[in-house]
């Protein structure tokens, strides 16, 4: 069973913080995410039981009471008599903060920042009665003030030009979701083609992947926490975005979502589904869905600046309801979930899988590069299209590298081992391309441009024999290579 009490992943984020308090000196820090990141449970745990460390959570009710709940907390905490009233603004209450004394190295954290003013305009007069605090001179002493919050664009604001507090920060984070490999820990399986499944179905973001209980298989826990009507996942994607500071207008950004989930890569075919113009207001929304990490956005490699923009969704967790979930949301009212998983699900989800382990590769090609010794990626790519005579291709992997070559290669998530013909079928692709004008396609077709190949299931001996005698470089990975730890 989980340690309820251990941190998965964030070891640069704990150090960093770490290393800031033991610099010994007031030091100011910004952390922000989207909700059900872990933010809280990573400041609540990041210096141990060795350091005093006060947590305060702001709630969405007037600064006056924030003010107020502020004093009594800190208070409760100490063991000090402090009065709400002798600090009666937030220049004095800041004051108390930075002021306090400790025998310890002292942390303190300011959870859900933005709630401390109304509107951005108040929130920008607290943090300027904050900076106003913070230049006022005091003994040196290990202390670490943390702003947090989940309303990431606001919090972004807080340093940049304009705020008052800008350049005062010592470090600046934005923690995002677990990748592939840390969603895989946190959700237990000892098997891989079931830790991949699992982060297909549940995604990165940990609040999804705490429900998910290893000892049932990834099916049962999907039946469970995501088709299930009263699931607990399910509810918390069909809610996120509710639950994000700093959206309005959320019905439209739900609309997005789902014609997005539902294929529709280009702005125009983005709007149609969504029922929405085609405008800046949508780029604009588009843009903050990325920015919280619900959608990415890509080009084929080598695209011309005119070239639009291909979106998808990109937290699993949500490209499986919108896939799965969303569409069959009438049947799972009234049949059985368990039913629609083996009829509906269960068929589909290897193609599924698909597009997901594509960015499980590209994942793992990062987080393996300097273990491994791998080429140093320029801009990793695909490429999606036809080729002069209009007969359609798509290459899985189309990369620069730094030192001028081309990494190309497929990524097949079979549960067979994939044979020579997938091989030929590559080389035959950047051939067309080549012909077709595509200037990296020409670079990748050279004997010295590698190749990277993955297969979930491995290859036959024909497959690698041909791979190996056609270029001096080549990687073969299976599943097994994608899970293996970076160390």
């Amino acid at each position: 069973m989980r340690d309820p009490d251990a941190i998965v992943d964030r070891e640069a984020e704990q150090q960093h913080l770490r290393d800031l308090l033991a610099a010994g000196e007031q030091k100011l820090v910004l952390m922000y995410g989207r909700r059900r990141v872990g933010k809280t449970y990573l400041l609540g745990r990041a210096w141990g039981n060795k350091n005093p460390s006060f947590y305060f959570t702001a709630a969405e009710t007037t600064p006056t009471q924030n003010r107020e709940a502020l004093i009594a907390a800190l208070a409760e905490w100490s063991g000090e008599e402090i009065h709400a009233e002798d600090y009666p603004t937030w220049r004095s209450v800041f004051r108390l903060l930075l002021d306090f004394r400790s025998p310890e190295p002292l942390v303190i954290t300011l959870d859900e920042f933005q709630y401390l003013g109304e509107n951005p305009r108040e929130l920008n007069t607290v943090a300027s009665e904050l900076n106003a605090a913070w230049e006022m001179r005091r003994p040196r002493r290990p202390f670490v003030l943390v702003l947090a919050g989940s309303a990431v664009r606001t919090l972004e604001a807080l340093n940049e030009g304009g705020s008052p507090l800008y350049g005062r920060f010592a470090w600046q984070c934005q923690l995002r979701p677990f990748n592939y490999w840390h969603a895989g820990e946190l959700a237990g399986y000892t098997d891989l083609r079931e830790r991949a499944y699992a982060y297909g179905v549940f995604g990165g973001t940990p609040r999804y992947l705490t429900p998910v209980d290893p000892r049932r298989t990834v099916a049962q826990n999907a039946v469970a926490l995501m088709l299930n009507p009263a699931g607990e996942v399910r509810e918390l994607v069909q809610t996120a975005l509710l639950q994000e500071q700093g959206l309005r207008e959320i019905q439209k950004y739900v609309a997005i979502l789902r014609a997005v989930g539902k294929g529709r890569t280009e702005l125009n075919e983005i709007a149609q589904g969504a029922g929405l113009e085609s405008d800046t207001a949508l780029r604009d929304k588009l843009d903050r869905l990325m920015a919280l990490d619900y959608v990415r956005s890509g080009r084929n490699l080598g695209a011309k600046a005119k070239e639009p923009f291909r979106y998808r969704v990109a937290d699993p967790a949500f490209r499986f309801y919108y896939e799965f979930v969303a569409p069959l949301e009438s049947a799972l009212a009234t049949q059985n979930a368990g039913a629609v998983w083996e009829q509906h699900v269960a068929p589909n989800l290897d193609s599924y899988m698909g597009l997901i382990f594509e960015s499980m590769v590209e994942e793992a090609y990062y987080r393996l590069q300097a273990p491994l010794n791998l080429p140093l990626v320029r801009e990793w790519g695909r490429w999606e299209g036809v080729d002069r005579h209009r007969e359609p291709l798509e290459i899985d992997i189309a990369s620069t590298l730094l030192d001028g070559r081309v990494l190309t290669g497929a990524i097949k998530w079979y549960k067979k081992p994939v044979d020579v013909d997938v091989h030929t079928r590559h080389l035959e692709m950047l051939g067309r391309l080549s012909q077709s004008g595509v200037g990296w396609a020409h670079a990748a077709s050279a004997s010295e441009s590698p190749l990277l190949y993955v297969a979930a299931s491995g290859f036959t001996d024909r497959f690698a024999e041909a791979a190996r005698a056609s270029r001096e470089e080549v990687y073969l990975w299976t599943l097994k290579d994608v899970f293996q730890p970076a160390s």
